[in-house]
């Protein structure tokens, strides 16, 4: 056998070895006529010349491709040259790799909803929840409340909620907070019972569609609402001092609760 600067011939092992494919393969390539070996050794065994090699190398791209055996044996036994057969591999691998890229962009978002527990979309994230939602504050949150078992219980149970029943679970806070604004409107104190009703339904909502929480839990929820501008805000845009309001209907009816 010559050396590797001069015609060198390859056994079929060392070419399986060198493309990465089975010696059965080679085998089959050879028994079609899709690839065969120029030369033979003195004992009978197959032999591969550079030539040979350069066509198998052809193979395996076409056939990493996605390409049938007869497809890839009319595009090498088409009259051109190496440098057009190499061109078109690069076409197809680069729009290969483009589809590639999509896939992975996709997997990339649907796993984005998973870990988020949200399956929607984020223009239907805005459309339910309007510009106030933020990924930041997504993240935010998980990396606060991420080991908690509350966390963990509410990521479970919305993981499996449909874009209805985020419709439907906007709904209910909507209509939650809209009692508490009409409870305030109404000039009723806190402690009122149409404040502190409005206070356990929101406490339920909570409980029912996220995680189990329980009176004291829900104080601290309330502490939240006072302390952190953010949600400050958003009680705030409903009506000037509601958040001090929830947060005082939520003790007052946990106080009723207590004992």
């Amino acid at each position: 056998m010559s050396t590797r600067t001069g015609q060198e011939l390859l056994t079929v092992g060392q070419v399986a070895d060198e493309l990465g494919v089975t010696v059965r393969t080679l085998h089959h390539y050879d028994e079609i006529g899709l690839v065969e070996p120029s030369e033979r050794s003195r004992a009978g065994y197959r032999l591969y010349t550079a030539d040979d090699l350069t066509r198998l190398q052809h193979v395996v791209v076409y056939r990493r491709l996605g390409f049938g055996l007869e497809e890839v044996r009319l595009l090498l036994d088409h009259p051109e040259g190496v440098e057009q057969h190499l061109r078109r591999q690069r076409a197809a691998v680069a729009h290969r790799l483009e589809e590639m890229r999509e896939l992975v962009a996709a997997i990339d978002r649907a796993l984005e909803r998973e870990e988020s527990g949200m399956r929607l979309t984020k223009e239907e994230q805005k459309e339910l929840f309007g510009e106030g939602y933020s990924d930041e504050y997504a993240a935010e949150a998980e990396e606060r409340w991420g080991d908690t078992d509350a966390w963990k219980q509410s990521q479970e149970r919305t993981s499996r909620y449909s874009k209805e029943d985020w419709v439907q679970v906007k709904a209910e806070a909507d209509a939650l907070n809209a009692a508490f604004v009409a409870a305030k409107r109404a000039g009723l104190a806190p402690e009122s019972t149409e404040a502190m009703d409005a206070a356990e339904a929101h406490r339920q909502h909570v409980h029912d569609r996220f995680y189990d929480l329980s009176h004291e839990f829900h104080r601290g929820l309330a502490d939240m609402y006072v302390a952190d501008p953010r949600f400050t805000r958003t009680y705030e845009d409903l009506e000037p001092g509601l958040a001090r309001y929830v947060h005082d209907a939520i003790h007052a009816n946990a106080d009723r609760h207590a004992g």
